[in-house]
């Protein structure tokens, strides 16, 4: 299906990758793993066609359909969420361009044109609607959203319209960049089956492990400008690779024993005359000998520790009686709930159940209509919302930023810290009303680790976060002395933190007092986690 051949790539002279091959068969399910940076993002590029290698080839069978989600999409009009997912917003009419094109200049029997002539039949398949209204319907789209105009809705839910596309044509090839990005934990588990049951390679980058230890066979790693391959799937890869660097590990220190103890007879017997025909043959076997490089260690989480938060009364904070409605939408009627010190606890249910407004209302960010809200006695609120760009001072820089959040942080305290969260470089010194959103969000995330309120609520805290940066918010949280609550897609984000589940759906809360496994043993869903979810 896919075959790439000795590809390298440089940006400004400096090489970004060298030597990369890869081999994905029809049916494979591959991750493509590595730092920021690395290259992943750009070796998608070049097999999209949208970006030129300096030296290697891809090639492609020429009646291989690829279809691609990149992690962003593109500007929308007045196209409704329906048509997003059908293609009948931009997608066939560019389609139709193409097709009139290639024909124009004589080139039909191009892989280019096969492609788009098949991604064009696919689209006006007279089943296609149906297909992706199927496809929406699993990623939490209502009936009534299919007729909304796609710009009404937020980034990640348009993200999801043109997944549904991708989806209901099944190419041959699904490209997916950061996929899981933009869904909740329900949307999520039911992609994840999607792509399970389909036929169709995958080829896919993602720092959400457990997707990966669902979906991936075969995991592909940009490591040293090399691209590696590891049989199995992330769990099974990280387990390799640590033992792959003991065995490097010890066959280095063996070869430097081995090369330190041929010198030194050199050196002690070159001249002497009945051992200098000794010393020149272990001298030439020296020059021989293929020199094995210092193995990498894998890298490690940052080890940071929150300070010590204030410690707050027994109860955190509480709702007695609130009524909660978006206009004739009713989220909560005569709500009751109360959060302990201490409590570890994960937002869980299916869209719309209204998991992300009951955190703004115990965060005190929306007006309810009834009922009453008490913080605890020395209570000290902190809420982490996706989009909190506000709360940035645009005149600071990022390092300001962070040393203005905690008055006892070091400078080179807070420059690690940001390096874990991927602001490396003069990336510190960039203005915060420059930083994309994902950007803003990390910024965001890192102020509540070094000035920590005594209960923390979180909405969605993984996303824009590379795995490496995961693991060192899971520690820090473990470590956290506070009060947490939670919503998260990242299911191993969610069995490192939760010690209790609330399940939400219809305006009713149930509290699991246990972590995810127990919640799955009593919903009786062991074997579908979206069937517990969705209850």
């Amino acid at each position: 299906m896919l075959t790439i051949r000795k590809l390298a790539k440089s940006f400004a002279g400096t090489p970004l990758f060298e030597e990369v091959s890869l081999t994905l068969n029809y049916g494979e399910q591959v991750a493509l793993v590595g730092p920021n940076g690395s290259g992943k993002t750009t070796l998608f590029s070049l097999i999209l066609g949208d970006d030129v290698a300096d030296s290697g080839e891809i090639i492609r069978d020429e009646w291989t359909t690829v279809g691609y989600l990149p992690q962003e999409g593109e500007a929308l009009g007045e196209e409704t969420v329906l048509e997003v997912a059908t293609g009948r917003a931009g997608t066939i009419p560019t389609l139709e361009k193409t097709l009139r094109q290639l024909e124009e200049k004589g080139q039909c029997e191009c892989i280019e044109y096969y492609e788009a002539q098949a991604k064009f039949d696919a689209l006006n398949d007279p089943q296609f609607d149906a297909k992706a209204k199927k496809m929406l319907h699993g990623l939490g789209f209502s009936e009534e959203q299919f007729e909304r105009p796609a710009s009404d809705l937020s980034g990640g839910w348009v993200m999801r319209a043109h997944l549904a596309r991708l989806l209901a044509m099944q190419p041959d090839l699904l490209m997916l960049d950061e996929p899981t990005n933009h869904l909740d934990l329900s949307a999520l588990l039911w992609f994840q089956e999607h792509l399970k049951s389909q036929s169709c390679a995958v080829l896919l980058i993602s720092h959400d492990r457990q997707f990966m230890d669902e979906i991936a066979d075969k995991v592909f790693e940009f490591s040293d400008k090399k691209l590696f391959s590891w049989k199995g799937n992330y769990s099974a890869y990280e387990v390799q690779k640590k033992e792959a660097f003991v065995r490097e590990s010890a066959a280095y220190k063996n070869q430097q024993k081995e090369i330190n103890e041929i010198k030194d007879f050199v050196s002690r017997f070159r001249n002497v005359s009945s051992k200098s025909a000794q010393a020149q043959s272990r001298l030439k076997a020296l020059e021989k000998m293929e020199i094995l490089k210092k193995p990498i260690p894998p890298r490690k989480p940052y080890p940071f520790r929150f300070p010590e938060p204030l410690r707050g009364g027994q109860r955190s904070i509480a709702l007695e009686n609130i009524h909660m409605a978006y206009g004739e939408n009713k989220i909560y009627e005569g709500l009751d709930f109360e959060v302990q010190r201490g409590d570890r606890t994960a937002l869980i249910g299916p869209n719309g159940a209204g998991k992300s407004t009951l955190l703004k209302i115990l965060a005190g960010e929306v007006a309810f209509q009834q009922g009453v809200r008490t913080e605890g006695h020395n209570c000290r609120l902190g809420y982490f919302s996706q989009h909190r760009s506000k709360t940035l001072d645009p005149n600071n820089t990022v390092l300001d930023e962070v040393l203005a959040a905690s008055s006892e942080m070091r400078d080179d305290e807070a420059r690690g810290l940001l390096g874990c969260f991927m602001f490396r470089g003069e990336e510190i010194y960039k203005k915060t009303n420059v930083l994309s959103g994902g950007e803003k969000s990390r910024l965001n995330l890192l102020k509540f680790l070094v000035n920590p309120p005594n209960l923390l609520l979180m909405d969605e805290p993984t996303t824009h976060l590379d795995l490496l940066t995961i693991e060192s918010l899971i520690l820090a949280l473990e470590r956290y002395e506070g009060t947490l609550l939670f919503i998260s897609h990242d299911v191993y984000f969610i069995r490192r933190l939760a010690t209790k589940i609330l399940h939400v759906k219809h305006g009713r809360l149930t509290l699991y007092a246990g972590d995810y496994d127990y919640f799955l043993e009593k919903t009786h869903s062991e074997e579908n986690d979206r069937a517990a979810i969705t209850a």
